[in-house]
């Protein structure tokens, strides 16, 4: 069955493999499988995102994301979703932005919802939407076990993110420095990887980038900016070989986040390339990380810091045979082939019911 799918993503964050958001990575891992095995992938995401089917543009992101330019957008996103359902009689649509609801569309399509994010970061409508052809996905069992018991919505699975092995691959030698790679906001607080770092006396590489947001913009100015200084790098936003690279080299990845993770591509990633990660207790972090094995679980920067000068304890071999275990992204992405197979069939048998009743 030869599909065509069209993915939505976050309108105000481009699609490649090289963004700070999993949400994104994941996208466009999905669509250069959906290209590969000979489906048609139409991708609606912000002009310059790098795809491998083909591109709706919708605005370019500005450094300033207004509230009353978020608002312009959406306008936007929703139109361009009812042209393109229309003209290119689309099977299944994926959305996987947070606000997802302002453009659900109404269309009798099926409809894929992954929620990237915490679910305490949507909005509580989400727990009853009852719009027919519509599935969710989480991304992992942690996440899943946050909707609400008396809410449970039996059009819920969990599909594992993963990662393309291929790419990441183990060096023997690793370098002197430490590695955060993420979005550089609040949230993310990656001013206490950097706080770690100084107290364990190495240099701490920053591989993200800031978005457009002002809570964004004044949390770099005020905790991150001023303390770049010494062997402390900002390396920016980086993907492919580069990435790869600066894994390699990480003596461990620190992931300092306060935000109640629900997966972690940087972890999987790190992993993949025999690199230890480093983090706090939030969310799915507790079950990625096998404590004392491929990394640690701490609960203050000054533990995470002492977990530093441990990491020459670990086999980077085992952080590899983790990801080749349960990271991969051929397999995330032969599941998600399989649901948006049932739900095309699904509809397909549903439609032609309605349209030829048994007599």
């Amino acid at each position: 069955m030869r599909l065509t799918i069209l993915s939505v993503g976050f309108p105000f964050a481009p699609v490649s493999a090289c963004t700070a958001g999993g949400a994104e990575q994941i996208l466009a891992t999905l669509d250069k499988f959906l290209t590969l095995t000979g489906h048609a992938s139409i991708v609606l995401a912000p002009e310059g995102s790098q795809v491998s089917g083909l591109l709706i543009p919708t605005p370019k992101v500005p450094a300033d994301i207004s509230s009353d330019f978020q608002t312009y957008v959406r306008d936007i996103v929703r139109s361009l979703l009812r042209h393109t359902i229309r003209h290119f009689r689309v099977d299944v649509v994926h959305l996987h932005g947070l606000d997802f609801l302002d453009y659900l569309p109404a269309v009798d399509v099926p409809v894929i919802v992954t929620l990237h994010l915490p679910l305490s970061w949507y909005p509580k409508e989400l727990f009853s939407i009852s719009r027919a052809k519509t599935k969710f996905v989480c991304v992992s069992k942690t996440q899943l076990q946050s909707w609400p018991d008396d809410l449970r919505n039996e059009e819920c699975e969990v599909i594992e993110n993963g990662v393309d092995l291929a790419d990441f691959r183990p060096r023997e030698k690793k370098g002197d420095y430490l590695l955060y790679i993420g979005r550089i906001c609040p949230e993310k607080a990656p001013h206490l990887a950097l706080e770690a770092a100084e107290e364990a006396g190495m240099p701490l590489y920053f591989a993200g980038a800031v978005f457009g947001y002002e809570s964004h913009r004044l949390y770099f100015e005020k905790m991150i900016a001023p303390r770049l200084r010494g062997e402390h790098k900002l390396i920016g936003q980086v993907g492919g070989g580069r990435k790869r690279d600066l894994f390699d080299g990480a003596r461990c990845l620190l992931i300092p986040s306060l935000a109640p993770e629900t997966s972690s591509l940087v972890a999987m990633e790190a992993f993949a390339c025999g690199t230890p990660v480093i983090a706090f207790r939030s969310g799915a972090l507790a079950h990625l990380i096998e404590h004392g094995k491929t990394g640690f679980l701490v609960n203050t920067v000054d533990e995470m810091a002492q977990s530093v000068r441990r990491v020459h304890e670990l086999d980077p071999t085992e952080c590899r045979r983790r990801a080749e275990a349960s990271f991969s992204a051929d397999g995330m992405a032969h599941q998600y082939l399989a649901s948006y197979e049932r739900l095309a069939t699904q509809a397909f048998e549903l439609d032609r019911g309605v349209l030829c009743p048994a007599s």
